[in-house]
């Protein structure tokens, strides 16, 4: 037997909307892999997200956030998440420290006994006074969880306490996946998802939760890759807005788009984006998932 065996194991990051999953994940694994948004319910789909550590390969798995909605699109996302949570091996719940303890006793009640650890984020945003207190406040439920650890996801040494604090919490096991890859996303998942956030970024109220995006062709060249996608809305209003005066709106979503696929894939892009109207996009469940 080897001294040190080979560890795998699934991890989900739940937490309500806007707890900054998506931001915890692209600086575990050191790449733009997530989906980033200050709106929340801006992650839809769960996304396999691995990390490497020691002889330990962590697929954590990005879900979107548990809300309650009657809305086709955000109940197929809650189920998601309950999906993620009952399939891992352990839990990772995402609170802010500014957040009341509500949203943790919420999920108290649905976690289906897994264990847990509880991550309270966006710390570098208050002063150690207010960590301590919102830790003291969790003390009555220590019972429930395996450990509860503030983070901040501007300090190296706060990566390695947590990886290193996960990895007790993972089963001996053969690697899921090849230890290069980074995500279980294909390419164009990963370009879709891209788009969406500029989406986010340049648009506001409903209008992003009103679209969505279809990689319709991708070219592979030698020197050059070009990309050919459809932003899908709702209504013709929609429309005009993600196109803008002028199409400069349209213009700020491509360029910030194409940005960051050549960061990813460290290769210049052509990006086509054209933006067509279906008032039925998002009423059948087989084009959300």
């Amino acid at each position: 037997m080897s001294e040190n065996p080979q560890k795998a194991g699934f991890i989900a990051v739940v937490g309500k909307p806007n707890a900054g999953k998506s931001s915890l994940l692209n600086w575990l694994v050191g790449e733009k892999m997530a989906m980033v948004s200050k709106k929340v319910n801006a992650t839809r789909k769960r996304a396999n997200i691995i990390v490497m550590h020691n002889n330990t390969q962590f697929i954590f798995v990005d879900t979107p956030g548990i809300h309650v909605s009657e809305k086709l699109l955000n109940k197929i996302m809650i189920e998601e998440s309950l999906k993620a949570m009952s399939d891992c091996d352990l839990i990772l719940f995402l609170t802010p420290v500014t957040d009341s303890l509500q949203s943790y006793k919420d999920f108290l009640t649905s976690h289906n006994n897994k264990p847990h650890i509880v991550l309270l984020t966006k710390c570098d945003m208050v002063d150690n006074e207010k960590v301590l207190k919102k830790i003291t406040e969790f003390e009555i439920y220590q019972s429930q969880f395996k450990a509860l650890i503030p983070i901040s996801i501007k300090h190296y040494k706060s990566k390695m306490y947590l990886l290193n604090e996960l990895e007790k919490f993972i089963p001996e096991h053969p690697y899921f996946y090849d230890p290069e890859l980074l995500t279980t996303q294909t390419m164009r998942e990963i370009y879709k998802e891209l788009i969406r956030e500029a989406i986010y970024k340049f648009t506001s109220d409903e209008v992003p939760y009103s679209s969505d995006v279809v990689i319709t062709k991708v070219e592979e060249k030698e020197k050059i890759d070009k990309i050919y996608a459809d932003i899908i809305t709702e209504k013709e209003g929609q429309k005009n807005i993600i196109i803008g005066s002028g199409g400069e709106t349209l213009k700020r979503i491509g360029i910030y788009s194409r940005k960051n696929i050549e960061k990813i894939i460290n290769k210049q892009i052509f990006l086509k984006i054209s933006v067509k109207n279906d008032k039925k996009w998002n009423k059948s469940a087989k084009n959300l998932v």
